[in-house]
């Protein structure tokens, strides 16, 4: 008897399963996609499934495919079932040719996101005590490429690359803002010539302020170009890259690195989401965002995030006071007369570079406008 419960219970199970398996699909999948230049692996994804980031979990790519995270133009992704649950493969028309990795279909736009790839890193520790750009060659207001700048701070040598930086944002939150009060407000850089973070070339809309007992989670720089030190000295003098933005006195120096990044992703749900992760900033000044649209949220590695992790964007529901209620009798003794109204769906956001305690992410889709102090959460595996 015992084992005729557990042969039930497995059958069970198993139905259950292909249920939720089958949900995954679109109505109007296909039942074959040839793949196109200029694809990305979520378009493809949410071409057959309600929610793409659910990709993982019903691939099987064709044995005979060296590395079946690569897809590339001419594949035939087809849809199949195993033992009554649909399965995403891929069959390579003829896999004797040679492909580069350079020509895989990417998960993700990367032109959306190359610059913060490159460009952008977030330090935990301030950018105080740093070299700096002293002046410009004529005293210039500007330097550009093969121009000379001088700087000051280190003991410099003739041949040494250095990064040109120029600090964006500082990033912070309060830890204990749950209850509907968790707003960011402008903060200004203490630079050494009393420049704004606007004037500095800030390229976030919103940013968090530092105090008044907010926990401080990164600085934020911006790689703007490299110099090479041409001559030692106190000031000593660099030659300016023939790449690169233009370089400002204050602007600062710090040893040039290959920034560490992914060229590809894994969309998947988190399997925790920290609490009150938040969106900390939208990019490009706007106080909004849509799809294709970066922002800054406000959890990184500490807190389990990483590259390829899906969270559903909230907006924080209103409070508003129950008026009706509270003119009727048999409802005089409420506790309360505010009412918090639920939270709003705005859209979905993928991780695509995940600092300590501060991680980038790019919104995917969005039936609302994204948009700072939205809240991140579990995406949901069925409509």
């Amino acid at each position: 008897m015992f084992k005729k419960l557990l042969s039930v219970f497995a059958v069970a199970v198993l139905t259950f399963a292909t249920c939720v398996a089958a949900q995954q699909l679109r109505d109007d999948h296909p039942d074959t996609y040839v793949v196109q230049k200029g694809d990305t692996l979520w378009d493809i994804a949410g071409r057959f499934l309600k929610q793409p980031w659910l990709w993982p979990e019903i691939w099987q790519a064709n044995p005979q495919i060296e590395n079946p995270h690569l897809i590339y133009p001419g594949d035939v992704i087809s849809l199949a079932y195993l033992d009554g649950r649909p399965v995403l493969g891929v069959n390579r028309r003829d896999p004797q040719i040679r492909r580069e990795a350079d020509d895989a279909i990417r998960t993700i736009p990367l032109q959306e996101v190359e610059s913060f790839l490159k460009r952008m890193r977030v330090l935990d520790e301030e950018p105080k005590g740093l070299p700096y750009v002293l002046a410009i060659e004529e005293n210039r207001l500007r330097g550009a490429s093969g121009q000379v700048v001088y700087a000051r701070g280190v003991d410099f040598k003739p041949g040494q690359r250095w990064a040109i930086v120029r600090p964006t944002v500082r990033y912070a939150v309060h830890p204990r803002a749950t209850d509907g009060k968790h707003r960011f407000k402008q903060d200004e850089w203490n630079a050494r010539d009393g420049l704004t973070p606007r004037t500095l070339g800030i390229e976030w809309a919103y940013y968090a302020a530092s105090d008044n007992g907010f926990e401080v989670l990164g600085w934020e720089v911006a790689d703007i170009t490299t110099a090479e030190v041409t001559v030692a000295g106190d000031p000593a003098t660099l030659l300016l890259a023939p790449e690169g933005k233009e370089v400002r006195a204050g602007d600062l120096l710090m040893p040039v690195q290959e920034p560490a990044f992914d060229l590809y992703f894994t969309p998947r749900a988190p399997e925790r989401v920290p609490d009150n992760m938040r969106v900390l900033a939208v990019t490009d000044y706007y106080r909004v965002a849509g799809p294709r649209d970066v922002v800054a949220l406000s959890a990184g590695a500490r807190d389990g995030i990483e590259n390829g992790q899906v969270f559903a964007l909230y907006g924080e529901g209103d409070r508003v006071s129950d008026h009706i209620a509270n003119r009727t009798d048999f409802t005089a003794n409420l506790p309360s007369r505010q009412v918090k109204l639920p939270d709003e769906f705005v859209g979905h956001v993928m991780i695509f570079r995940t600092f300590d305690k501060v991680s980038y992410g790019l919104v995917m889709d969005a039936i609302r406008p994204a948009g700072v102090d939205n809240i991140a959460k579990a995406p949901d595996r069925l409509p």
